[in-house]
């Protein structure tokens, strides 16, 4: 397991680098800024990249971009100060794994760590509570056009269930849980790309 760290603030860096490595993982790389971060990914391909938003030479987003178009099998984790719903969604097109605000970082890089290494996506569960975009009236109206079925799965979503997990949950079937997925998806009006009842989810449980 190779795992690539990047700050450009020295004491953000070398703290992130010691809590990694005390749960038992091992930090091959790191680095200060995100041109040389960018290139250590397609030297090293490491399997997992923490990546800080503002860096200098290419900030995160950009790199995370970069990951993105080229196919790289390195799985991308923002670690970010950023609450604005604006970036994630930017971010979120690009086949984020991770996205943890740094002051809950402690309580949340082992589970990310964790969910990400098992192919899944992680979202920092604080990430609601702290975006200010968030309009929970909207919320309720969504809600009140679901089945008790279908609220009983997104509230599953949210825990990041994989479909197969709740089917196992629900005792129904891995294909009724994806009908379910694209009529919740409609009755919310949610844009068709991928993790958007993930996100939508985990913004409002």
């Amino acid at each position: 397991m190779k795992i690539l760290i990047a700050d450009d603030h020295p004491l953000t860096l070398m703290g992130t680098k010691s809590f990694v490595e005390s749960l038992g993982y091992v930090v091959e790389n790191v680095s200060s800024n995100g041109t040389d971060a960018f290139e250590q990914i397609l030297a090293q391909k490491p399997e997992i990249a923490i990546l800080d938003i503002n860096m200098p030479g290419m900030d995160g987003l950009e790199i995370l971009e970069k990951v993105f178009i080229q196919k790289l099998p390195t799985k991308v984790i923002l670690l970010t100060m950023h609450k604005e719903m604006s970036i994630f969604n930017k971010a979120n097109q690009y086949n984020l794994f991770g996205y943890i605000l740094k002051e809950h970082a402690q309580d949340e890089l082992e589970m990310c760590l964790k969910e990400v290494i098992n192919g899944n996506q992680y979202i920092s569960k604080n990430l609601s509570s702290e975006l200010t975009t968030d309009n929970h009236t909207e919320a309720q109206e969504g809600l009140e056009k679901l089945t008790f079925a279908e609220k009983k799965i997104v509230e599953l979503i949210a825990q990041h269930k994989t479909s197969k997990q709740i089917a196992e949950l629900l005792f129904i079937s891995e294909k009724t849980v994806e009908g379910h997925r694209t009529n919740i998806i409609q009755k919310l009006g949610l844009p068709k790309e991928k993790n958007t009842l993930l996100v939508w989810a985990s913004r409002y449980f």
